[in-house]
């Protein structure tokens, strides 16, 4: 990975450029709580490349892609006509547009995440619903790389959301990381009811990829977890929230 992609990766994150488990399980969650949302239009908010619009739209739903990095907003026009260059915190639409909007691992990577999510339930329709994915503290590994001495190391590193907050923004200044309670404040004041709030572990298609069963066995074991209470520890929050 170069200079430039390594810098774009701790600035933007990176998006989804194969379909995998773990992609498709995600995608199964959003059905399950969308219902006939996905029938009516959908904002996705930070698209990435354009995976989701496309297997979104592949379920009969009309979508719409919303992406800062122009770069990867271009590459998703392949995909989807129906994709706009913008930031999440000023979305370029009108209130009470949407059905259905998915933020998929990035409200962490914009600079104000509190204006983001305000933005996502003005352009809902009342009894539209925002499916959101994001990083949880509790997971023992910060997915996203860390600068040390000016250098950035791209990968999971260890224990670094389990620093103190001052140290570990520090590490990752790059990227937001949230508890539960991070994650109630930014809906605090909004019209809003919670649907779902959850925590999961992550597919581990890459472990899978190079260990076989071992890899599948502690997918099935983490993902079990998921029901217990040690789901603190998963790697994403989960939240469903519905305008009122």
């Amino acid at each position: 990975m170069t200079q430039r992609n390594l810098d774009k990766a701790a600035l933007r994150g990176e998006p989804s450029y194969v379909w995998r488990a773990g992609q498709q399980r995600r995608l199964e969650m959003i059905q399950k709580f969308a219902g006939e949302r996905l029938r009516g239009l959908i904002l996705e908010n930070g698209c990435g490349v354009g995976m989701y619009v496309e297997k979104l739209a592949g379920l009969g739903a009309r979508v719409i892609g919303l992406e800062y990095d122009l770069e990867r907003a271009a590459e998703a026009r392949v995909a989807s006509k129906e994709i706009i260059n913008a930031a999440g915190e000023f979305l370029p639409l009108p209130a009470s547009t949407f059905d259905l909007i998915l933020s998929h691992e990035v409200i962490e990577h914009v600079q104000n995440d509190r204006s983001a999510i305000a933005e996502m339930v003005r352009v809902l329709k009342v009894g539209g619903r925002a499916a959101i994915f994001c990083p949880n503290r509790g997971y023992p590994f910060e997915t996203h790389g860390i600068y040390w001495k000016n250098k950035y190391y791209f990968g999971n590193k260890l224990f670094v959301n389990y620093l103190p907050r001052a140290w570990r923004d520090k590490l990752a200044p790059h990227v937001k990381v949230y508890s539960r309670a991070d994650l109630q404040k930014l809906f605090n004041g909004l019209p809003v009811k919670f649907i779902e709030q959850t925590v999961i572990f992550g597919a581990y298609d890459n472990i899978i990829a190079h260990f076989g069963s071992f890899g599948k066995i502690l997918r099935a074991g983490l993902q079990f977890l998921e029901a217990t209470p040690l789901k603190v520890f998963g790697l994403s929050h989960f939240w469903v929230v519905e305008k009122i």
